[in-house]
């Protein structure tokens, strides 16, 4: 991914021996006072919008790591104060906080030009941390125990050195004579008016009936319902109030609602986030106590949609073969299938998943063979793929004008993950399908930016892989949906243009394993004959990931989560292609994916020295590039490496070394 998401990732692991074991001797020395001040987690976005998250920063899942001091520090733009000297003297973590009011991130990148490259500007857009921080001014500092998250120091930036040498003096005076030390609060003086933050007066009113219940049916209700995906209902006022604090944690951590977007990248039709506006006002009125105040209680009156099926009656309910899902253990990924009982050919419009136990289902895709075709347990979901299921992603509505054509005679396919939570339980899924009254003008069609090849480090915390799907002829994009696994960090989609011109269209900073979201563009996108949509993951394997498996392990593809994949989903239609005139060609698109996922250096072309050692001296991949390669580059473009399979047949596969271009879904 970009260059300043890995080089901060690798900042927060710059630890020194020396600060170590210093900070493990004052832990041991340190008495903390009875009044002494927490400092909450939370998660920002810097200037280049990449997430940095407070407690990552924590060594308490590594008992052996380097320990060193957080150092927050307000930042102004304009405000002139030398964080790169602080940034040579203090060994810790430096956060820079901007919480001035209506900035923006492009005056941001602008300001931290002038900063070490390794100092990230954290964007503190509602104002909620750097309120939390005792309203952060600009040059002031706040110190910060990386293992008990409590305030060490606050006041000027100049006397953050002097308060952390006098840990280090305490930690490293004899133990039985050292006199305990506790925070060092500093009356900070009044900011000049160039470091001044002003931040938003809170003496607006706020009901709980007028303002927070309208606030959570519209961003949270749907899931939080009684049988809905969410683990407790907001079902009225003291449900509300008993979860208050875990309401403002995952806000402040940008947990909930799961919406993973970067909001200053791309618009998109089913967005689900929370506004700045909206999420202020629900922290401070949990800070303010949670009052009930007066008026009705909206959410005890709320009447659930009437219905089984969020896109109302369907035309047709397919029921997935039942599963019995036990209690514990590895399951094994399920391909059930059931013939389509239709006797007509219909255009689908819209799909619906309601699995039969949300606590267990952790994926469905669904598609469709054709009339006749025999049915593959890892391949033919993705034939005439219909829609792949999430939490948070149930279902899906066509673009305007595109339907998925099913025929009769075909057969339903579906791939099920299940994830045993410790009890035994049936699973009976059902598949709701919507046809379209006349044929669409448009097929809707979907592939995948893949690599198959992946292989993480171990103890890499900022690994990236990436792979793209050129496009043959003129495309729309309509959705686009990252997927990772445990150790999925941060991803994205950019659209490398014909004339090198390269377009972030989608960044998920903070991916989230349990949200397996599609992003639906606002407005259909461009991609001209000879664009490149890359799909980018960057993977934490670090024991600083809580949700790990083995930090030790070399990380290879594979369908379950302790594996790993760099998978983008994408849905798009060819611009010429129509329902009456159709030309996509299937073995085209896998032979795209091949040449995408192995060209590692994203110039193009499939280099020889880019193969697997086996594979560049196989038979067939030398008679590729014999019959392929019409300029002696020693290299294949998609055009080149598409002649020259013509004109040489495979057989069954290149060879044993080479991966499977059309690989199911997983994790």
């Amino acid at each position: 991914m970009r260059t300043q998401l890995k080089a901060s990732v690798a900042a927060a692991r710059g630890r020194s021996v020396l600060a170590w074991c210093c900070w493990l001797a004052a832990g041991l020395l340190l008495q903390q006072p009875a009044a002494a001040v927490t400092v909450d987690n939370f998660e920002l976005l810097d200037q280049h919008g990449v997430a940095h998250e407070l407690y990552y920063l924590s060594n308490a899942r590594t008992p052996d790591a380097l320990t060193n001091p957080v150092v927050l520090v307000g930042h102004r733009i304009g405000c002139e104060v030398d964080v790169a000297g602080l940034a040579d003297q203090v060994a810790g973590q430096v956060l820079l906080i901007n919480s001035e009011p209506n900035q923006s991130r492009v005056a941001l990148q602008a300001a931290a030009r002038s900063l070490p490259a390794s100092l990230p500007v954290l964007h503190d857009e509602t104002q909620l941390v750097g309120e939390g921080l005792g309203r952060l001014q600009g040059g002031e500092a706040v110190v910060v125990h990386p293992d008990r998250w409590q305030q060490l120091y606050r006041g000027p930036l100049t006397g953050v050195a002097a308060a952390i040498a006098r840990v280090d003096q305490a930690a490293q005076t004899d133990a039985g004579q050292a006199q305990p030390i506790a925070a060092q609060p500093v009356a900070t003086p009044e900011p000049v008016a160039s470091c001044r933050v002003d931040y938003e007066d809170r003496a607006r009113p706020v009901t709980y009936s007028a303002d927070i219940a309208p606030i959570l049916e519209r961003r949270c209700v749907t899931c939080h319902t009684a049988g809905g995906i969410g683990p407790w209902a907001m079902s009225e006022y003291n449900m509300i109030r008993g979860f208050a604090p875990m309401i403002r944690e995952v806000l402040r951590t940008r947990r909930m609602p799961p919406w993973h977007a970067d909001p200053h990248v791309g618009e998109w039709r089913n967005d689900s986030g929370i506004s700045n506006a909206e999420k202020r006002t629900l922290v401070h009125w949990i800070e303010a106590g949670a009052p009930r105040g007066p008026g009705p209680d909206p959410l005890a009156e709320r009447v659930a949609a009437a219905g089984d099926w969020p896109l109302g009656e369907p035309d047709l309910v397919i029921d997935i073969p039942e599963f019995a899902v036990p209690a514990s253990g590895v399951v094994d990924y399920q391909f059930p299938a059931v013939p389509n009982p239709l006797d007509r050919d219909v255009w689908v419009r819209a799909v619906s998943v309601r699995p039969g136990d949300r606590t267990v289902v952790h994926h469905v895709l669904a598609g469709t063979t054709e009339p006749g075709e025999p049915v593959s347990d890892t391949e033919s979901v993705f034939d005439n793929y219909l829609i792949g299921y999430a939490p948070g992603a149930e279902s899906m509505i066509m673009p305007k004008d595109h339907g998925v054509f099913v025929p009769k005679g075909s057969t339903f396919v579906f791939q099920l993950h299940y994830t045993p939570t410790g009890r035994a339980t049936v699973d009976r899924t059902k598949m709701a399908l919507y046809f379209a009254a006349e044929p669409p003008k448009k097929f809707l069609r979907h592939s995948v930016v893949m690599d198959p090849t992946i292989s993480i480090p171990p103890r890499d915390g900022a690994f990236e892989e990436s792979a793209y799907f050129e496009f043959y002829r003129d495309a729309t994009l309509y959705a686009l949906a990252p997927h990772a696994h445990y150790r999925g960090r941060a991803s994205e989609f950019a659209l490398r243009y014909p004339d090198g011109r390269e377009e972030l269209l989608l960044s998920v900073p903070n991916y989230d394993f349990n949200w397996q979201r599609s992003y639906q563009f606002e407005q259909p996108y461009r991609a001209p004959a000879g664009s490149r949509l890359i799909h980018r993951t960057v993977y934490d394997n670090s024991a600083l990931n809580p949700r790990n498996p083995d930090p030790e392990r070399k990380v290879p593809w594979g369908l379950q989560s302790w594996d790993e994949m760099l998978y983008g989903d994408f849905l798009f239609s060819w611009d010429e292609e129509t329902s009456t005139t159709p030309f996509h060609d299937v073995e085209r698109v896998d032979d795209t994916q091949f040449v995408g996922f192995m060209d590692k250096n994203l110039n193009g072309l499939l280099e020889r020295d880019e193969l697997p050692r086996r594979m560049r001296r196989s038979l067939r991949m030398r008679a590729l590039f014999f019959f392929g390669d019409s300029n002696d580059d020693d290299a294949l473009s998609v055009e080149e490496f598409i002649r020259a399979k013509q004109r040489f047949t495979f057989g069954a596969a290149p060879s044993q070394d080479t991966p499977a271009v059309t690989v199911a879904g997983g994790g």
